[in-house]
């Protein structure tokens, strides 16, 4: 029973024409001359734009973005970026706070804000945690700067791709037009 469905469903997808794109080179020629003939503009493609996009957002993230127009990305990896920060500075704070009242208790001090509260151990495996979270934050703000990085990189070169309308399926059955019968069987056609 199963074969006899994937071999039904297999002999109508196999039917089916696949009209594919145009060389690339060929469609950004056309699409050139398109803009020229409507716009009056040229607009050339320019195969640094990509590495240029990533240099800028190397230099100062969210540069990259604006040079590739995407301005609405800003919030977002300011936002990325803002964040891994403020908590990078927060665990940092809060390292600083338990390591000063452990000193303060290895010299002999008891006015820390923890006595009575915490024991020494305690305080230990506090900074340890908040260490942890330090570093972890560090490689977290690297990934969104890498991150950041790569969409712009991505982002020009998607926008110099071109895709066209001519990539369909159009279904087609096979008709022998000397005795008008339907003749049954597989085929797959793909056209560039």
């Amino acid at each position: 029973m199963k074969i006899k469905i994937l071999l039904i469903v297999f002999a109508i997808f196999s039917t089916l024409q696949l009209k594919a794109q145009k060389d690339s080179l060929a469609l950004r020629t056309e699409r050139i001359a398109e803009v020229n003939d409507q716009e009056g503009k040229f607009k050339e493609y320019n195969p640094l734009a990509p590495a240029k996009a990533a240099f800028y957002s190397a230099i100062f993230p969210g540069l990259g973005q604006i040079y590739n127009g995407r301005y609405w990305k800003l919030p977002i990896v300011y936002g990325a970026l803002g964040t891994s920060v403020a908590i990078y500075i927060h665990n940092d704070e809060q390292y600083n706070r338990y390591r000063d009242a452990y000193k303060r208790r290895l010299a002999g001090y008891n006015d820390d804000e923890f006595q009575g509260v915490l024991e020494n151990d305690r305080l230990i495996d506090a900074q340890k945690q908040f260490r942890r979270n330090k570093e972890l934050t560090i490689l977290v703000t690297a990934a969104i700067y890498i991150l950041n990085i790569v969409d712009a990189n991505v982002d020009a070169h998607l926008q110099q791709f071109n895709v066209s309308n001519d990539l369909t399926l159009n279904p087609a059955i096979d008709v022998d037009h000397i005795n008008r019968n339907i003749n049954y069987g597989l085929s797959l056609n793909i056209k560039f």
